[in-house]
Parts: structure tokens; C-alpha cells; sequence
């Protein structure tokens, strides 16, 4: 049966049903107001994220009503303001399935805590807003989708109430998500008074119209695109928006870290590669604006994983080591907006949503690891995690998995996702980029195999008596490391289907 029989809204159920799932979280707070059945709460988001997932997955598999052109085609929903076609759903597999790892470990990390029902509600809330994110064809249903994403995340960091590194990372979180929410909705202002229009493909006809023209607003779309660029800049944990992320990841819950650090992040991408493979045309913007605006995006991936990976490398708290490394893996994903503006692009941008989908469960699982220790009562520094394989060498060994995947060591997905980006980086050009690639790869593996040194070969500063094996932290982080060295004979449709998805969108 194709979707449009069913009703083209049909085309948003994905997003439609990580929304209902947090409906029926509220309903089931609002019944048991002070009810712990932690298999209830973590059940009730691990099914809704389940479900997301595998619609999205069948709409991408068997192109149901997907457009009725070659390839996936779109669906447009009111007015064209939503778009649903393949990277929407791409992305929202993402989404969905960092949200269904943490739901799951959240089942034993949250046990004791108070406000559980507000917090798979809160999380299930934010995972809806990726998800429209992904969708958004409009700067307007852009910044809502940012805003409903970014508001539940902020109170999710915080939700900890008698930790104070939690609610001042959440604090930290808020006033800079705000000033950077500002300096965006400023930008898209600009935008709309340079072109009248807001939609993503109506800008670009526009842009078209006042190059023949000959209009002179150079000056007022060159400020737009560029605070544009900022917003993204901090939902991406990108230079110089990423002062936010070490704050917050350590301050946060430790599968909040991993939420914000993997969804979030590919949430924040998904709009910069539909904004500005959609709205902005290179060489007409280029005439407009009178430079080449990707070359922010040049700087942009070459100094944030610069400074990512140098700082990671200075850290001695694991956690925090973690988060810098997530600003490094913006760097990389930022090569595939680099790559924007000559031939091979396709190719290059494909690498980047490669990226994040593999991503999706290394760097989970990483920070899965941190929430295990955490539970465990383990301290926060590199020498506190020294000599756990002894008494958890199932949970240190898929760490070791995680750590040599995000250093990108074959033949891991990390490997092969770095060298997609590598060889697109080179087949458009970008010498520079794919040597700073090179260089930051090579000094992760430093510091990514300093904790797998710790936990695997020195001693313990402590005897530690047996330790507990918590179901739902330990079946995530399973599952997380078998998905990373499974992806390796299963990068073929990866490839493919990132392809197709990158080529729906390119050229710009």
C-alpha cells in the first residue's frame, strides 16, 4: 500500500510517534505521580524509540509513496514548511537510536533518582525536536524544531537536583544556548530582510532573482548566512560555540551525555546540510555576498577538531576527555559542508552522514561506559579507572572497541568512515582539511588509548570488592560495541545508502 493513501502526514510518523510516546510518559506521570517502576518509564521510551526507528528504517527500505520519482523524492507538508524525504529519515534512524540506547540504560543509572517520568518525558520531548529538525524545510520550522529540542535538553542536564555540578552545567548550558539562539533568530531576520522569504527553497529562488537584478544586499546576507552559521555552530558543539559542551557533558547525567554528544549533534548537522545545500546556491550566493562563504566551513572543521583533539589530549577526568574529543568529531562532520562547493561534494558529504550514524553508537557507548562507572561509584579522573577489566572485562573490553573506533584504528567503522572522509576530503581538494584529519586521528589515538592503558593494564589505586553488573547499562553497551565491529561488513549498504541520501540533496 503506498503512503499517500494513508494520508501524506502518515510521511511524519516517525517524529509522530517519539512524540506520543512522551504524551503517554506524562499520562503515566499524571496516573502515579510518585511511581519508580523503572521498567515501565525505561519500557515505555526504549518501545516509542524502537518504533520510530523502524518506521524510518521501512520508509527508507521499501520507498513507500516516498515522492513516486526516481530515487526517494520528498514529501512536502504544510505548504512546504516540513520536507520528508531521505535525510530526514536517515537522520532521524540516528536520532532514534541514541535514544533508545540511553532509554535503556537509563533503566538502572536512573534507579534513586527522583523525577524519572519527567526525565524519559523531557528526553523523549528533545528527541522529537531532532527529528523535526530533520524535517524542517523553512528557517522558521528550523529554529522552532531547535527550540523544541534545546528547551527539554537544558532542564534534562539539570535534572539531578541535589548534584550541584548538574544544575550549574545545566545553567552553564542554558545562557549560552540562549545567547546562541539569539544571535541565530537575528540571522534568519537578516536573511528574510535581504530575500522577503523564508522557506529553503524559495530563498534560493529568490537569491536567483536578485542576482539579475543586480541588487545590492551583499552586506545584509553575507551578516545572515554568517550568524546562521553560528547557531549551528553551537548546536553542533563547534569552534567557536563549543565552551558549552565540556560544562554540561560533565555536569550532566552520564546518558545525557551521550544523548546531547551523538543525537544532538546529528540533529545540529542535518540542518546545516539541508540550509545550505537547499537555500543557498554557491555561485549565486557567492556573487551576492562577493566571497566564498564555505570557506567559513573550511576553517570551521579545521580548527575545531584542532582544538577538539589538543584539548582532549590535556584532560584527566575521563568524562571531560570525552566531551572534547565530541567537539574533534564535529571538526570531522564539518568537512562534508567544506566540501560544498566543487566537484565530488556528493561524495564527501556522504562520508560525513557516515560518520555520524557510526558515531551514533561509538561514542554512545563510550559515554554508556562513563554512566557504568558512575554507577559503580568510580571516580572521575584517568587513575581512578585504573584496573577495572579485572572486575568488569566484558564492559572494558567493548571500552577498548569504543576507544580504537573513535581514534578511527581498522578494521573498526570508525576506520572506515575517517577514510571516506579522507578520500572526499582529497577528491574535492581540501588538501589541508584531510591533513589536519590525518594529524588529529593520529593524536586521539593518545588519548583514547591512555584509558584503555588504565582500565586494561595499571594498577588499581584501590582494591575494589565485585562489581555489579547493571542489565539495562550493560545490554546498551553490548549492543553498542557489537553494532561498531558489526558495521564493518555491513558498510557497504551504509555507503550506499548514505550516498543516495547525500545525493538528494547535492549539489547546492
Amino acid at each position: 500500500m503506498a503512503l499517500i493513501e494513508l494520508g501524506e502526514w502518515v510521511a511524519l510518523a516517525p517524529a509522530l510517534l517519539l512524540a506520543a510516546t512522551a504524551l503517554v510518559l506524562f499520562l503515566i506521570d499524571s496516573v502515579s505521580p510518585r511511581s519508580t517502576n523503572r521498567a515501565l518509564l525505561a519500557g515505555t521510551a526504549t518501545v516509542g524509540s524502537l518504533a520510530a526507528l523502524g518506521v524510518a528504517a521501512w520508509f527508507i527500505a521499501a520507498d513507500v509513496g516516498l515522492g513516486g520519482i526516481e530515487g526517494f523524492g520528498a514529501i512536502e507538508l504544510f505548504d512546504g514548511q516540513l520536507v520528508v524525504d531521505q535525510l530526514a529519515l536517515y537522520f532521524t534512524i540516528v536520532v532514534a537510536i541514541v535514544t533508545a540506547l540511553v532509554s535503556v540504560a537509563s533503566y538502572d543509572y536512573m534507579d534513586g533518582h527522583a523525577y524519572q517520568a519527567e526525565y524519559y518525558s523531557l528526553m523523549m520531548l528533545a528527541a522529537t525536536g531532532m527529528a523535526t529538525m530533520a524535517t524542517a524545510n523553512s528557517l522558521v520550522t528550523v529554529f522552532i524544531a531547535l527550540e523544541l529540542s534545546s528547551l527539554p535538553s537544558y532542564a534534562l542536564v539539570s535534572i539531578l537536583k541535589d548534584d550541584r555540578g548538574s544544575v550549574e552545567a545545566g545553567l552553564k548550558y542554558f545562557l549560552i544556548g540562549a545567547l546562541s539562539s539569539a544571535i541565530m533568530v537575528y540571522g534568519i531576520s537578516l536573511i528574510y530582510g535581504a530575500t522577503g522569504v523564508l522557506q529553503l527553497d524559495a530563498i534560493a529562488t529568490e537569491l536567483g532573482t536578485l542576482v539579475d537584478d543586480g541588487a545590492e544586499v551583499g552586506g545584509l546576507l553575507g551578516l545572515g548566512v554568517l550568524m546562521l552559521i553560528g547557531g549551528i555552530a553551537f548546536k553542533t558543539a563547534s569552534v567557536p560555540f563549543h565552551f558549552w559542551a565540556p560544562e554540561a557533558y560533565e555536569g550532566a547525567p552520564a546518558p545525557i551525555s551521550a544523548f546531547l554528544s551523538s543525537a544532538s549533534k546529528a540533529a545540529g548537522f542535518v540542518i546545516a546540510f539541508r540550509v545550505f545545500s537547499t537555500a543557498f546556491p554557491i555561485d549565486v550566493t557567492n556573487e551576492l555576498i562577493g566571497i566564498d562563504w564555505t570557506l567559513a566551513f573550511v576553517v570551521l572543521a579545521v580548527v575545531t577538531m584542532t582544538v577538539g583533539n589538543f584539548a582532549a589530549a590535556t584532560q584527566d577526568k575521563v568524562k571531560r576527555m570525552l566531551a572534547y574529543s565530541s567537539i574533534g568529531h564535529a571538526g570531522y562532520v564539518l568537512i562534508g559542508l567544506a566540501g560544498l562547493t566543487v566537484d565530488g561534494g556528493e561524495l564527501v558529504m556522504g562520508a560525513a552522514m557516515m560518520h555520524l550514524l557510526v558515531y551514533g553508537f561509538m561514542n554512545t557507548g563510550a559515554f554508556l561506559f562513563v554512566a557504568l562507572a558512575e554507577h559503580w561509584g568510580v571516580g572521575r579522573t584517568f587513575e581512578d579507572y585504573n584496573g577495572l577489566a579485572r572486575r568488569a572485562p566484558v564492559a572494558c573490553f567493548a571500552l577498548a572497541i569504543f576507544m580504537f573506533s573513535l581514534a578511527g584504528i581498522p578494521p573498526l567503522g570508525g576506520f572506515w568512515s575517517k577514510y571516506f572522509l579522507f578520500v572526499g576530503a582529497l577528491e574535492t581538494g581540501l588538501l589541508l582539511v584531510a591533513a589536519a584529519l590525518v594529524v588529529n586521528s593520529a593524536l586521539s589515538l593518545y588519548y583514547y588509548a591512555r584509558l584503555v592503558k588504565a582500565v586494561w593494564i595499571e594498577e588499581p589505586l584501590v582494591e575494589r570488592d565485585p562489581l555489579a553488573q547493571p542489565t539495562g547499562i550493560y545490554a546498551a553497551i553490548a549492543f553498542a560495541a557489537v553494532m561498531t565491529v558489526v558495521l564493518l561488513p555491513g558498510f557497504g549498504p551504509v555507503v550506499e545508502v548514505a550516498l543516495e541520501t547525500a545525493g538528494d540533496v547535492w549539489p547546492p
